[in-house]
């Protein structure tokens, strides 16, 4: 039952951080004079307009499915919204506010998991304590993962600003592959990715709430 209660408590808090971080980026790209958020509509908190079948729907769920049946192997638990869109052609300053514009989704998942550290160091105890510690772990799982340098993720934006102009394009048209590239990652190559996306979420754990967040002494 404690697997499958804090499941749950992951999925809040990867519903809330994968929505929130793309409405984020779409925000911030419409302030920096892109207007392609708002044609598109995507100028909005509405879950639909951000729901991928593959990220939002079949990832996540098979990974909270290995969280509830208490699986030896318990991936990051990470999602991929629909990717808000953004047209860098509109930006005044393109590598700057590319920059700013790809770390503000990793950025919002960090404050959102500081809150539930917050709610931990307040005396939230209990159940409440517990779900807390998953929304943490979600949104600081969240925010390290999509820094990771794979194409379509926001560290691939970043990493391909420092690319000569061919390999760059090679880089960023690998977008289209990254579903591929995240069950490669996710499942078949994991060690390492467990290893710096858990260490990460650990250190902010410590760092928001003053416990960690792995290993679960409940689970």
């Amino acid at each position: 039952m404690d697997h499958l209660r804090f499941t749950g408590y992951l999925f809040v808090g990867l519903a809330a951080g994968m929505v929130l971080r793309e409405y984020v980026r779409a925000l911030v790209a419409a302030r920096l004079k892109d207007p392609t958020p708002r044609l598109w509509g995507r100028l909005t908190l509405n879950p639909r307009a951000w729901f991928d079948p593959f990220g939002s729907g079949l990832l996540p769920g098979l990974i909270l499915l290995l969280w509830a049946v208490g699986s030896t192997y318990l991936p990051p638990p990470v999602a991929l919204a629909k990717p808000a869109p953004v047209d860098p052609g509109h930006f005044r300053r393109r590598e700057r506010d590319t920059v700013i514009v790809s770390l503000a989704g990793p950025v919002t998942n960090v404050l959102l998991g500081a809150v539930g550290g917050l709610a931990v160091r307040a005396g939230a105890s209990g159940q409440a304590g517990v779900s807390a510690v998953g929304f943490m772990l979600a949104n600081f799982s969240l925010a390290f993962f999509h820094l990771l340098p794979i194409p379509g993720l926001d560290g691939a934006r970043v990493v391909a600003l420092f690319l000569p102009p061919g390999p760059r394009e090679v880089y960023r048209n690998a977008d289209q592959y990254l579903s591929l590239f995240v069950i490669l990652v996710l499942f078949l190559f994991s060690g390492p990715i467990l290893a710096i996306v858990y260490s990460f979420a650990n250190v902010t754990c410590s760092l928001s709430s003053g416990v960690r967040c792995l290993p679960l002494p409940f689970l």
